[in-house]
């Protein structure tokens, strides 16, 4: 629940965020998010009652604003043929991430030091990791992104803006197809993402002392298989190929996954969900980057992410009452049969992106 509420949140704040930094710059709207950010980790390290830390959630659900700015600040300093690398490339620090912070996080929950809140120690190193960050970004980031300097100016680029979006000729692959495509695929397979500890504890290893381990290594082994294609492969791919790739690769997860009965079986379904963590999101940030332009590319991402954490926030809920009510291979079924409806979409009406123009 409170997973779904972080990404609910984070779906009413991120076209706001993204229309911040179009507005007043990508650095300062960042900086502003780091202070969210800090503010949200410091009632985590003082949350002795349940209220406290759901504070803590929600001030951070508003206020992160990292991922969608990052990837309007990849796009601001990349050219059209740079653009997929990249995107990758940030891909690539977010896998490494996914890698190192569960195990962090994990060594220090170990250490007491709060008798009140266990998991004192572990985030107050993540709030020295985001204090640490906040510095580092306020000293040696610049402004990526131009700055409306008057009313005027600010108007007279929304006008562009509106007239651009009110043709549709301008769009290789409409902002709307593409918002459609990260809801539907991230409801699937955030959902498919939730029930993985489910499948590994009551189904594949009931009886295992320690099935979070065997959970940890599975996530583990999907991050580094997503962080070395990443850097190696996805980032020499075409934008529309990677996504093609990512869709059919989670199609043919969700099928495995119906019917996997040993350990080889689930590593060669998380090999398939690592090719598509590395692919589908990269590529669909890079599409939609070639549909904005300067004066409104943060808009254009905040509201595809927008579309995809509302997809995050539902995905968990029906897709485990699914798996509880109907069971796993109903669930997982039903899931692939909705990515199947994500991957048709994205052969048929998705299309390479036009070269971009000197102002995107």
């Amino acid at each position: 629940m409170l997973g779904s509420l972080f990404s609910f949140l984070q779906a009413i704040a991120s076209p706001i965020i993204g229309r911040a930094s179009d507005m007043f710059g990508r650095r300062r709207v960042l900086l502003w998010c780091m202070c969210g950010n800090v503010v949200s980790v410091t009632l985590w390290c003082f949350a002795v009652e349940f209220r406290i830390f759901l504070l803590s959630r929600i001030v951070g659900g508003l206020s992160e604003g990292n991922v969608q700015l990052a990837t309007a600040i990849a796009t601001d300093i990349s050219t059209h043929e740079e653009r997929a690398s990249t995107m990758a490339l940030v891909g690539v620090c977010f896998s490494v991430a996914f890698i190192l912070g569960p195990a962090l996080g994990a060594t220090l929950a170990s250490v007491s030091t709060f008798s009140a809140n266990p998991f004192a120690t572990a985030a107050g190193g993540s709030l020295a990791l985001i204090v640490a960050e906040t510095l580092y970004l306020y000293l040696c980031l610049p402004e990526t992104a131009p700055i409306k300097s008057s009313v005027l100016d600010r108007q007279a680029d929304e006008v562009q803006v509106h007239l651009m979006q009110g043709s549709k000729k301008n769009h290789t692959n409409p902002p709307y197809v593409l918002n459609l495509i990260h809801l539907v695929f991230l409801l699937a397979f955030s959902g498919m993402e939730f029930s993985l500890p489910f499948l590994i504890t009551s189904i594949l290893y009931p009886t295992h002392p320690a099935p979070a381990k065997i959970n940890g290594r599975l996530l583990g082994f999907i991050g580094l298989i997503a962080a070395v294609l990443q850097g190696s492969v996805v980032r020499r791919l075409t934008p529309l190929v990677v996504v093609r790739s990512g869709v059919v690769s989670a199609t043919l997860a969700f099928v495995l996954l119906a019917q996997v009965q040993s350990t080889v079986g689930l590593y060669c379904a998380a090999a398939l969900l690592a090719i598509t963590s590395s692919t589908v999101v990269t590529g669909l940030n890079s599409l939609a980057s070639f549909e904005s332009g300067k004066d409104n590319r943060g808009e254009i991402l905040g509201a595809l992410r927008s579309w995809g954490q509302l997809g995050r926030a539902l995905g968990p809920l029906l897709f485990c009452t699914l798996f509880w009510g109907a069971g796993r291979e109903s669930a997982y079924v039903t899931g692939s049969a909705v990515m199947l409806g994500v991957a048709l979409i994205v052969f048929v009406v998705l299309k390479p992106p036009k070269r971009a123009s000197a102002s995107t």
